[in-house]
C-alpha cells in the first residue's frame, strides 16, 4: 500500500477510538514531561535476553539475570540517565517474561529514573490486565512508569499463548485500541473480536496522573509509523541498523500522518532505540561488541550480522550510536538534528555482555556522552519538528575518518 493510501486508513475497526481525537489531543510533551530546555533525555534499554557470553559460553543463572536488570536501573540512575526500559520475550535465552513484576521490582529499587517497558507485548496481552499492571507500577513509582506498546518480532509466543499468528497485525490494532481506550476513559463500554465486549467497566487501579504514558512501537517502517501518526500516539522508533537519512523519512511519515488525522506534530513525542557500544576508538568498541551482537543474534533470531554489515555502524551517516564517545555525541547530535525527537534509548547489554562492561557502559554516558548531549540539545528551537535537515551542529571531532579502518578492525 503507498503511504499517500496509507494516509486515508482509518486507524481502528473497533467501537473504540485508537488514541485521542484531535479536537482532545492532550500535550503529549507536557503530560510526558518532555521539556526541550532541558535537552534530549537519554535512556537505556534491555530485551530482556539471557544469552551466554560469546567468548567462554558462560552463562549467570535466570535469578542473577534478573538482578542484573535492577542493577542496570539502580546504576543508570546514579549516572543522571532519564530513562530505563526493559523488554518482555517468551522464548529460549531470555528471561524477562514477566518484564512488569521485574519492572515492579526496579519501581522499588528506585527513586527518580523513569521506568517502563521496551516493548511489552499487546497482541498476546489482555489490555485490561496490561493496564492494571502498569498503572499499578506508576503508584509504586511515584508516577514514574512508561509503557511501550509492541507486536513481537520473534513470533513463537503466539503459538505458546494460544494465538493465530495469522491474525499479527488485526490483534495488535485491536488491542492497542482497547488499551488507549482504558487509558483515556475511566468507564470503558467497548467491543472488538479477539475478546469479550466492556460494559461501562470501572478498570483499576488509576495511575498517579490518571493516565498512563503510552507510545507505539515502530520497527522503522513508514507504515506502521504512518499508524501511529493517524492515531496521535506518541512513537518509539527502533532499528538494528540502516543510515539516519533513511529513519529521517519513517519520523516524516509519522508527522505527516498526525498532520493529515488533525493531530499537532508538535505535541507527540518521538523516541529512538538502538544499538550503542562506546570504547576508546572506534575499531575497540566494534571489537567489543560484534561478538555479543553476531552470536546473540543467530541464536534469538536464526541469523548473525555480517561483519562488513555491523562494521558500518561506525560510519557517521550510521543510525547505530558504537564507537568512541566523541563519535557517538557527534551522530546523536546529528540524529537528533534530523529527527528531532525527544528521547533516546541506547542497548548496552545485548549477546552476554558481562554485567561489569554494561556498567562500564552506563558509566561513559554518565560522565562522557551525556553532559554534551545535554549542552547542545537544550537549546534546539522549539519547533525541531520540520522535514529538513541542516548540518549537524555541536562539537567537532573524528567521526567521519572512523569508517576507513572498520572493517580492518573486525577481520
Amino acid at each position: 500500500m503507498s503511504e499517500s493510501a496509507q494516509l486515508h486508513t482509518t486507524p481502528s475497526q473497533h467501537s473504540g477510538t485508537a488514541g485521542a481525537q484531535p479536537s482532545q489531543q492532550p500535550n503529549y510533551m507536557h503530560e510526558f514531561g518532555l521539556d526541550r530546555g532541558q535537552g534530549l533525555q537519554f535512556g537505556i534499554y534491555s530485551l530482556g535476553d539471557h544469552l551466554p557470553d560469546p567468548h567462554d559460553g558462560s552463562r549467570v543463572d535466570a535469578g542473577q539475570r534478573i538482578h542484573e536488570f535492577i542493577g542496570y536501573a539502580q546504576t543508570a540512575e546514579a549516572a543522571g540517565l532519564d530513562f530505563v526500559s526493559l523488554g518482555e520475550s517468551h522464548q529460549e535465552f531470555f528471561a524477562s517474561q514477566a518484564h512488569a513484576v521485574i519492572l515492579g521490582a526496579i519501581a522499588q529499587a528506585t527513586d527518580t529514573i523513569r521506568i517502563g517497558s521496551s516493548s511489552t507485548i499487546l497482541s498476546t496481552s489482555d489490555p485490561v490486565r496490561v493496564f492494571e499492571n502498569f498503572a499499578t507500577i506508576d503508584l509504586i513509582s511515584g508516577g514514574r512508569a512508561e509503557l511501550v506498546a509492541g507486536r513481537a518480532s520473534r513470533v513463537g509466543l503466539f503459538e505458546l499463548l494460544g494465538y493465530d499468528l495469522r491474525d499479527y497485525e488485526e490483534l495488535y490494532e485491536e488491542k492497542l485500541d482497547l488499551l488507549l481506550t482504558i487509558n483515556r476513559e475511566k468507564r470503558v463500554t467497548w467491543s472488538g473480536q479477539f475478546r469479550t465486549p466492556l460494559n461501562d467497566a470501572e478498570v483499576l487501579p488509576r495511575p498517579t496522573g490518571q493516565a498512563l504514558r503510552i507510545w507505539r512501537a515502530v520497527g522503522g517502517a513508514p507504515a506502521s509509523a504512518v499508524k501511529a501518526g493517524l492515531a496521535g500516539v506518541p512513537m518509539v522508533m527502533a532499528h538494528l541498523g540502516g543510515t539516519t537519512s533513511v529513519f529521517k523519512g519513517t519520523v516524516d511519515a509519522y508527522r505527516r500522518a498526525a498532520a493529515h488525522a488533525g493531530f499537532d506534530p508538535a505535541t507527540l513525542p518521538i523516541a529512538t532505540a538502538g544499538f550503542f557500544h562506546a570504547a576508546e576508538t572506534s575499531q575497540e568498541a566494534l571489537r567489543g561488541m560484534y561478538p555479543h551482537i553476531n552470536e546473540g543474534m543467530k541464536r534469538t533470531n536464526g541469523q548473525g550480522m555480517p561483519k562488513q554489515h555491523f562494521a558500518q555502524s561506525v560510519d557517521p551517516a550510521s543510525i547505530a550510536n558504537i564507537g568512541s564517545p566523541q563519535q557517538i555525541i557527534e551522530k546523536i547530535l546529528h540524529q537528533h538534528e534530523v529527527f528531532g525527537h525527544q528521547r533516546y534509548l541506547a542497548q548496552v547489554d545485548f549477546g552476554g555482555m558481562p554485567y561489569a562492561e554494561v556498567m562500564k557502559q552506563i558509566e561513559i554516558i554518565g560522565t562522557e556522552i551525556l553532559p554534551a548531549v545535554k549542552k547542545y540539545t537544550a537549546t534546539a528551537p522549539a519547533d525541531s519538528v520540520s522535514e529538513s535537515a541542516g548540518p549537524a551542529s555541536g562539537p567537532a571531532g573524528s567521526a567521519g575518518s572512523a569508517f576507513d579502518s572498520a572493517e580492518e578492525a573486525l577481520s
